[in-house]
């Protein structure tokens, strides 16, 4: 699941909007499949995730941190 917080507060960083987002260079969909996606209401691909780390950024961990935020399983 998508860690809505931190995507829309790397976004506000850097001045961009769903818009951005939506754009053809990025993910190249209607504005509100943006707002889904990034609300959790519709899943994310790995291209998807892949183009919104480019365009907000992202180092490795805040790339864990954004898309892989429930833990699957634990170690012993």
């Amino acid at each position: 699941m998508l860690n809505t917080n931190k995507v829309k507060g790397k976004m506000a960083e850097l001045g961009l909007t769903q818009k951005d987002i939506a754009a053809k260079t990025v993910w190249d969909c209607a504005l509100p499949t943006v707002s889904q996606k990034i609300n959790g209401i519709r899943p994310i691909t790995l291209d998807e995730a892949d183009a919104l780390a480019e365009i907000l950024h992202l180092s490795n961990d805040e790339y864990k941190e954004i898309f892989f935020t429930k833990k699957i399983a634990l170690r012993k």
